[in-house]
């Protein structure tokens, strides 16, 4: 049955003022986490929270001020929040090969999106993705949603995969805006049941695990789609949010002092569209309303798990593919090396940390690589030698324990940026730079690669760059939408951006 509008704003105020008490009451836990998680006697349970496209608009980041999200809040609270953590590539397909299959774009050359029946065997057979090293190590694996990119069942992977069933949703254009018939580039409330939309199911199919007898530790991947295009949700998410959205702070010649390859990748046809349709404001209400969905349908997965046996053995990994623009720099979408594009949610919450406090922070630079064996770790396994990163355990443990390996997002053969506490250096592939300073610019309004007194900064982030590239692996593309080292007539696109 819907929510009415009354109900779903009664459910998030209520989840947000008693998110305090939640913090300490749910923290019942086994055991203090030893030096290592794989010091614990029994291994966790893995619970494993991928959402997708989903930026900082969230309130335990503080990148909307109007943004509704109080059951991520809540688990923010709980576990330790990465502040500055970062995508490994701006777009899904490399995004989520990486994290899955443990492995940089620039060591494996799957820089772009890609059909994975058409890789070829001799690229993969290298690699063993997390769930599949998890269920031949003994977890039971449960998957459902957006956890590859698109809804893959891979045998070698699950022990049980689920698949939503589709329903048609009645789209309400009148109520936001929508381009022309197209349903992917629809922006607006649905007047379907709540049942009848993807995530609904995919939540209610990790609750369903959840409530199951299991005699061996689980690998439960949910995977949320929103906010993802189209952003539509529910009237009920729209309801939440007043009609006039505060919008971010953009600065009309940010373009000016950015290299040609970077001014590329913001393709300003979104912006130009939405700027003559007056539907800015439309399409970021919308955004939000569906990240307030989002968060509803993870909220029923953690209150599930609080009820639940598995309450005091859990891990739970949350986190974002990647980021996205709503309009700063000019800029729509994924898709670039940008702060909005990169940075994203990602919280690790350990329920058998008993005794420890709530609103832990780590604000160095983190990848999301590092997922790969953060999780291992916990489980009590030794990672495959080729997976890249470091366990972030011990952040876990301690917040301000130093973080040794960088955060470098990658976005085509050539195109890397890396993010530190204070700094973010972009090289493209054809040597142009951008270099920023958030202490005084967290706008990326002005990009001081040009400055000499920034010169040994610049040389010091450069060197974090990886020196070698894998090649671009060519077979299975699907989607190449990104100048780079290997896209033909650079020239010509070099030409019409001036």
């Amino acid at each position: 049955m819907t929510m009415t509008p009354f109900f779903a704003v009664a459910r998030f105020l209520c989840r947000r003022i008693a998110l305090g008490l939640f913090a300490g009451a749910a923290l019942s836990g086994s055991a203090v986490l030893a030096q290592s998680a794989s010091a614990q006697s029994d291994p966790p349970n893995i619970l494993f929270i991928a959402i997708d496209d989903m930026n900082d608009w969230v309130g335990f980041l503080g990148g909307h001020p109007q943004a509704i999200t109080p059951n991520m809040d809540r688990l923010a609270r709980k576990g330790v929040n990465f502040t500055n953590a970062h995508c490994v590539a701006p777009a899904c397909s490399p995004s989520r090969n990486a994290l899955l299959f443990g492995v940089e774009p620039f060591h494996s050359g799957l820089y772009p999106f890609y059909n994975f029946d058409e890789i070829h065997d001799d690229v993969l057979e290298h690699y063993t993705s997390l769930p599949q090293f998890l269920k031949e190590n003994g977890y039971g694996t449960y998957g459902a949603g957006k956890i590859h990119h698109g809804s893959k069942a891979l045998e070698s992977e699950w022990s049980d995969y689920h698949v939503a069933e589709k329903h048609e949703l009645n789209l309400k254009p009148e109520a936001g805006y929508q381009q022309g018939n197209s349903t992917k580039m629809a922006f607006c409330p649905t007047s379907n049941p709540l049942d009848e939309h993807p995530d609904y199911q995919v939540a209610s199919y990790g609750i369903d695990v959840l409530k199951r007898s299991h005699d061996k530790p689980f690998f439960l991947a949910v995977g949320i789609v929103k906010p993802h295009l189209a952003f539509v949700c529910p009237q009920e998410f729209f309801d939440l949010y007043p009609e006039e959205i505060e919008p971010p702070r953009i600065k009309a010649d940010d373009h000016d002092d950015i290299p040609w390859a970077g001014r590329a990748m913001a393709n300003i046809n979104d912006d130009f569209r939405y700027r003559n349709d007056d539907a800015w404001n439309r399409v970021r209400r919308a955004y939000l309303a569906c990240i307030s969905w989002a968060d509803y349908n993870i909220g029923r997965v953690l209150d599930e798990l609080e009820r639940s046996a598995y309450a005091d053995n859990t891990v739970v990994v949350m986190l974002s593919d990647h980021g996205y623009g709503m309009g700063e720099k000019r800029h729509f979408r994924k898709f670039a090396l940008w702060e909005e594009a990169t940075r994203v949610p990602f919280v690790i919450w350990d329920a058998r940390e008993a005794t420890a406090p709530v609103g832990r922070e780590v604000d160095q630079g983190v990848s999301l690589i590092n997922v790969y064996r953060t999780i291992a770790d916990y489980a009590g396994l030794a990672a495959p030698k080729y997976v890249d990163g470091v366990s972030l355990a011990p952040q876990v443990k301690d917040p301000s324990a130093q973080i040794d390996y960088p955060a470098i997002t990658t976005w085509g053969r050539g195109n890397y940026t890396v993010r530190e506490k204070q700094w973010r250096y972009i090289r493209y592939f054809d040597g142009s730079e951008e270099l920023y300073s958030h202490r005084e610019d967290p706008d990326e309004w002005n990009n001081q690669a040009a400055n000499p007194e920034y010169a040994s900064v610049k040389k010091r982030l450069a060197a974090i760059l990886p020196t070698t590239e894998a090649p671009l692996v060519r077979e299975g593309i699907s989607l190449w939408n990104v100048v780079d080292a290997d896209q033909p007539d650079l020239e010509k696109t070099k030409g019409k951006l001036g």
